[in-house]
């Protein structure tokens, strides 16, 4: 964790509302990728979002470091948010296309292919583990180093090698399984 986190960390324990946005506008992108990547759904996304910075909120007067980045404390409250989540609403194994989202080209038929990959890809990752994924969504989408993913998942080095190996693993049979809709 880098000094100037451990200022601002220290100034919203006391009570400064400006430290508590600046570690709002820091890690809201970052929270809201992971619940988006995994729910497929902006709106939840952001409701849950909301949700773990409220809890941060009510909470970070609590927290103490231990050598650990606020971020994988954000990480586990999101995680446990999406585990309710999950239980409530029995989640389905489709991730909508949404047409909020911009087009990417002006051709819709390769408009349409390329959302269609990317459900496909969706669908794919959701057979990975919890850590699979977090390691391929930190990696690959987030673009954070081996050495950021181990002090986020509290791992070592060699281990997010292996599990990053597995996972690319696994979603490459998931892929090779699941035939192009």
């Amino acid at each position: 964790m880098c000094d100037d986190e451990v200022s601002l960390i220290e100034r919203a324990q006391g009570g400064d509302r400006s430290a508590y946005g600046a570690l709002y506008h820091r890690h809201q992108p970052t929270i809201f990728q992971y619940f988006y990547y995994r729910l497929g759904d902006a709106y939840a996304a952001e409701e849950l979002t909301a949700d773990v910075f409220v809890r941060m909120v009510r909470h970070l007067h609590s927290y103490r470091p231990r050598g650990r980045p606020l971020l994988a404390w954000l990480y586990t409250m999101a995680r446990n948010l999406l585990t309710d989540q999950h239980r409530r609403r029995k989640a389905t194994d489709t991730v909508p296309l949404s047409e909020s989202l911009p087009a990417r080209s002006g051709d819709p038929a390769v408009e349409l292919d390329r959302r269609l990959e990317a459900a496909r890809l969706a669908r794919a990752c959701r057979r990975l583990t919890e850590g699979q994924r977090m390691v391929v969504v930190g990696r690959f989408v987030e673009g954070r180093t081996i050495t950021e993913m181990a002090a986020l998942l509290q791992l070592s080095e060699g281990a997010v090698k292996s599990l990053q190996h597995r996972a690319l693993a696994s979603l490459r049979r998931a892929l090779e399984k699941e035939q192009p809709r």
